[in-house]
Order: C-alpha cells, then structure tokens, then sequence
C-alpha cells in the first residue's frame, strides 16, 4: 500500500504540471508568443466599437486559455482577419406582422499563421448569433450581453481550430 501512495506522489505533479506543452484546456503548442492584429470591420452595418472590441476579446480568451505570451509583433502564431457580419434580422413574426424576435449575427474572416509549423494556417469564417425579443431595442444591457455571448462562441471556435490538436 505505501508503495502506492509513493507512486501516486510521484505521478501527481505531472499530471498537474506536465511537460509545459499540454494545459487543461486543450491547447498544445510549442509556441511562446502571440499576437492579434487589429481585425477592420468591413461589414455592410458597421457598429462602432465593434472591431476593438473583438479584437480585445480574442487577445484575453487566449491569454486567459493558453500559457502564450502576447507581443505587438513578430508572434509565433499570428490571428489578422475583419469582421465581415453585422446584421440584425427578425427571427420570428407577430400577427401585426413585426418582429417578436431579433437575431443580432457577427462573422468574422479570420487568418492564423504558425510560424513554427506553416501546415498548420488556415484562412477560415466564423460566426454567431444572439436572440432578443421584439420588443427590445439592441442597446445598452441587451447589446453588452448580445456581443459577450457572441464573441466567447467566435474566439472559442478560433482557438479550437488553430490550437486545440485533438
């Protein structure tokens, strides 16, 4: 029985620890650095702020999922692309024939560079919605959750596909 405990002692900081290569979250990579270039937003409806704080969100999910460092330039992986999607869109009718629901939907064009593996770039689209009623106008409080929802669902699916090597 002791002998066991001496394993599981010894095998336990790995298993917390690792290598340094795999997290907890999945992302396995030999990089170190990162960085997000400003991604222009080129949609039709252009909502001011949006590019900024897209940008933002994808640099803190990735800093908040992976143990890489971000840098202004010449990152390991590289994330540049343009928001290509602003639109709100009745989902649902009333019978006077407005809206009962609104679909608020943002897409993004996004380019990832390995620089420590080429085979591994992409140019690939994302994109998510958020659902409101009606009745709500997509300001304030409704807006600020709208594009929270949004952009967690679009920088986790760019994290997946350009991190996480299943």
């Amino acid at each position: 029985m002791k002998l066991h405990k001496y394993i599981l002692v010894a095998i336990l900081p790995l298993l917390f620890f690792g290598c340094g290569i795999y997290s907890f979250t999945g992302i396995e990579t030999n990089a170190k650095t990162f960085q997000v270039n400003y991604f222009q937003n080129n949609a039709n409806l252009i909502e001011p702020g949006l590019d900024r704080d897209f940008t933002i969100a994808l640099q803190d999910q990735i800093l908040n999922l992976s143990s890489l460092s971000l840098v202004n330039s010449n990152g390991d992986l590289v994330y540049e692309g343009e928001i290509t999607q602003y639109r709100i869109s009745p989902t649902t009718a009333t019978a006077n024939s407005t809206a009962a629901q609104n679909r608020l939907t943002i897409g993004v064009n996004v380019r990832f560079y390995n620089k420590l593996n080429e085979e591994e770039n992409f140019e690939k689209s994302f994109s998510f919605f958020y659902d409101y009623t009606g009745s709500e106008l997509l300001s304030g409080s409704t807006k600020d959750t709208a594009f929270e929802e949004i952009f967690q669902r679009l920088t986790q699916d760019i994290i997946n596909a350009s991190l996480a090597n299943w």
